[in-house]
């Protein structure tokens, strides 16, 4: 390997490692849950991004094939990270009133989506009844 391409993985390696940090710390010492979930979804995410690019490159430029273990991992990560923030911080409004009442109306005017009822779609939990007689068919009432 050739040593502007060990600068480069070095490089990447420390990046990475800074963004961890920075996102560990974030998770520790922000005051509420949604600065919380801010700080590892973000920096962290960049952070394993960074550090699977160079491994990537570490054995892609050592063996002469890049590995489509990492290339996976990363696709994952860049995907299922997103997404399960947004699960936690939905989950986290609907249960804080309080935070209802202190969030900025949005700029359309009307409602934030998350509060709003669901007019068509599938049962509800609250409207749901669970008969055991039906073999776990849910119906509305």
């Amino acid at each position: 390997m050739v040593w502007a391409s060990e600068i480069l993985v070095s490089v990447l390696i420390l990046i990475g490692a800074f963004f961890l940090v920075v996102g560990s710390f974030g998770l520790v010492k922000l005051p509420d849950l949604m600065r919380r979930l801010h700080a590892p979804t973000k920096s962290t995410t960049l952070g394993i991004g960074s550090l699977l690019i160079a491994s990537m490159l570490y054995f892609a430029l050592l063996r002469g094939a890049p590995s489509l273990h990492e290339l996976m991992i990363s696709v994952f990560l860049f995907l299922t990270a997103p997404i399960a923030a947004n699960m936690i911080a939905k989950a986290y409004m609907l249960r804080s009133r309080a935070l209802h009442r202190s969030l900025p109306r949005p700029a359309h005017g009307g409602e934030w989506a998350t509060y709003l009822p669901h007019a068509a779609g599938p049962a509800t939990t609250a409207k749901a009844k669970h008969r055991p007689d039906d073999a776990g068919a849910i119906r509305e009432r």
